[in-house]
């Protein structure tokens, strides 16, 4: 088996995504492979997304506005930049989480994908679906789902 060449990851600029991209960014190091981060978004706007704001509380930093894709990419790339990383790369997304991240991976020719794995366990994610469930079952390459909870 040979070292992977493109590692991406997801973030939605969360505590525990961040912790992924930390740990894709060591592994990438490692193989001295290319960092891919991905932040998928939907835009909101005025009434909209203070209304959102409003109802998701501690998780409004997966709303535009809150954490815009940019800064979140931004704070992604120096961290991962930290952890030795030397080629990273980031790309903004509009779309849903499980069809950006596959979207990217296959269009970046990622050998692994990274994702954290909030969500795996809780009651939403069994009967709903996670991003880290959904990822490995229709990404269709290497999977590394990292413990970041």
């Amino acid at each position: 088996m040979t070292a992977y060449q493109t590692v991406m990851v997801g973030t939605d600029g969360s505590e525990s995504s961040l912790a992924a991209v930390d740990r894709a960014a060591r592994l990438a190091a490692v193989c001295e492979a290319e960092l891919v981060i991905a932040c998928a978004y939907m835009p909101m706007r005025g009434h909209e997304l203070a209304q959102a704001q409003d109802q998701l509380g501690a998780e409004a930093y997966q709303v535009v506005g809150s954490a815009p894709a940019e800064h979140t990419l931004r704070i992604a790339t120096d961290r991962a930049r930290a952890q030795g990383a030397m080629k990273v790369r980031s790309v903004a997304v509009e779309d849903e989480p499980v069809a950006a991240l596959v979207r990217v991976a296959r269009e970046c020719s990622a050998d692994l994908v990274v994702v954290g794995n909030r969500g795996l366990r809780s009651l939403a994610g069994r009967i709903l679906g996670s991003v880290p469930a959904d990822i490995a079952r229709k990404a269709g390459l290497d999977v590394l789902i990292v413990h970041t909870t």
